[in-house]
């Protein structure tokens, strides 16, 4: 496993293979350098990276869009799997494989560094010096509320008692040159942290770091319990400690090769107007209202920073490549845990974030000895509990000669193993833990984080106990070894290339 540890390392490796696109030309921040990230994400496209920003020019700032977007079809997954240490033609499977891993393994925490030694430390900004404008921040939709600085990095804030770190992605608006408004819910760790700050009276420090090495956006999504530290999680992961540093003016720790760090805390009763901004779920749906005031205490920041920024809208972009591969792990780690026999997970991300497919072993009918109704019930008391069923409404449940990874083989299983009625292929959950965003919730369903979810049951075992479950007739199952060899060896001379 190769644990890269800076942004810039993990630019240089996809260079390599093809996976990031340097412009030159000249590109406007408010809204140009948005549309060029939305379209890369349709063309799957390499990531942008742009040098010459109006307005910025000179500055040797960057910005990078689409960080952990997919890729070409050969490597579709390489900016998420290579952000995690995997190679660029890791699959989804072997990429939740190592992530559920390192859940069963003891946190290791991260590594204090000097000064002297972090990249985020050679420019600073204290008092009147703070200016949030001094950066390339694009305004990224049209229908935005302003300009978003926080699409891709990490928060991170401690308990009172110093006993929890907890480090998160919640979106950021630039308010003005000192200050942002924050979007979290109080459900959210962030709001936990804070909720702890508030009732002791005091305003919570907290720390935005920008351009991190490429795996802890991804820690930062992921729906670990609480007071489990994402840092010592990672390190786990990657079996060594994260190099971090001190902050200048808050007792907080940064990642030591972070791009920009923007330090200082959130206001006990102040607001501002924050909103709206496009969303995961494809829409541009929540309204402008106050949110939380961060009041900035200090900047710190790289030569030549290069600032990641991530376009949120409709399928795919990183909140169904990050948070969705990781809450999947999380719950594929959970159902193992509770003895169940799930093969794998995967939020399928074309359908951002609102189907998750878990898959079983086929034997699981003969093994447990129960009726797919009564799994469906065992999986639901783990799937729709905690924070890692947030994200997970609709749940797709397969047997594992699915390849729950590729979106034609869930459609297909869907369509023609569910039975569409209330006794065998939909089972409801009502009031369920939910995120406020999908844009079928009324307004209670928003306000109260509650919501019904549903399963799906696509198992077929239980149907055919004589052995006699239909096979699927694909070209592994219809046709021959050597036949399939044959065709194979031959393909291009068949003509096709």
């Amino acid at each position: 496993m190769e644990h890269l540890k800076s942004l810039r390392e993990h630019i240089a490796r996809l260079e390599t293979i093809g996976e990031i696109q340097t412009i030159d030309h000249e590109v406007d921040w408010q809204l140009e350098i948005g549309a060029v990230i939305r379209r890369s994400y349709d063309l799957r496209a390499p990531a942008p990276l742009f040098t010459n920003i109006s307005g910025y020019q000179g500055t040797g700032f960057r910005v990078l869009g689409a960080p952990g977007a997919l890729s070409a079809p050969e490597h579709q997954l390489a900016r998420i799997t290579m952000a995690l240490g995997l190679p660029a033609d890791a699959s989804g499977q072997e990429l939740m494989e190592a992530l559920v891993a390192a859940r069963e393994k003891p946190g290791i925490p991260p590594v204090e560094v000097d000064r002297a030694d972090a990249p985020c430390k050679q420019n600073i900004m204290l008092g009147d010096d703070i200016d949030l404008l001094k950066f390339p921040t694009p305004w990224i939709h049209g229908n935005d509320g302003g300009r978003y600085i926080q699409t891709w990095g990490l928060n991170i804030a401690r308990t009172p008692d110093g006993s929890w770190t907890s480090w998160s992605v919640n979106r950021m608006m630039i308010h003005d040159r000192n200050s942002l408004a924050c979007m979290f819910a109080s459900v959210q760790h962030l709001g936990v942290v804070h909720t702890a700050w508030t009732e002791i009276g005091k305003p919570m420090p907290i720390v935005l770091a920008l351009g991190v090495e490429p795996g802890l956006p991804f820690v930062g999504g992921m729906p670990l319990p609480d007071h489990v530290s994402e840092s010592d999680f990672i390190g786990a992961y990657f079996g060594e400690g994260i190099e971090v540093v001190r902050a200048e003016t808050v007792d907080l720790m940064v990642p030591a090769t972070a791009e920009i760090v923007v330090e200082g805390y959130i206001s006990l009763d102040e607001t501002v107007m924050e909103g709206p901004m496009n969303e995961f779920p494809g829409y541009n749906a929540t309204a402008s209202s106050p949110k939380h005031l961060f009041k900035v205490t200090a900047i710190t920041y790289r030569d030549n920073a290069i600032l990641p920024v991530v376009a949120a809208g409709p399928p795919v972009e990183e909140d169904h490549t990050c948070t969705a591969t990781m809450h999947g792990a999380e719950l594929l780690y959970q159902l193992r845990q509770a003895g169940l026999p799930i093969t794998s997970a995967w939020h399928t991300p074309e359908a951002a974030m609102h189907w998750l497919t878990l898959s079983v072993r086929q034997d699981w009918h003969e093994t447990l000895g129960i009726s797919s109704a009564e799994l469906v019930k065992q999986i639901a008391d783990v799937a729709f509990t905690g924070k890692a069923s947030v994200n997970a409404p609709k749940i797709l449940l397969v047997e594992d000669d699915v390849d729950i990874t590729n979106v034609n083989e869930v459609v297909w299983a869907f369509a023609t193993r569910s039975h569409p009625d209330a006794e065998r292929g939909e089972f409801h959950f009502p009031h369920r833990l939910s995120d406020d965003l999908p844009v079928y919730l009324d307004e209670e369903e928003k306000h109260t984080y509650m919501a019904g979810k549903v399963i799906y049951n696509c198992l077929l075992a239980d149907l055919y106990p004589d052995g006699k479950r239909p096979v699927k007739g694909s070209f592994e199952n219809g046709w021959p070894t050597d036949i399939q060899e044959r065709v194979l060896a031959n393909w291009r001379n068949y003509g096709y290339r």
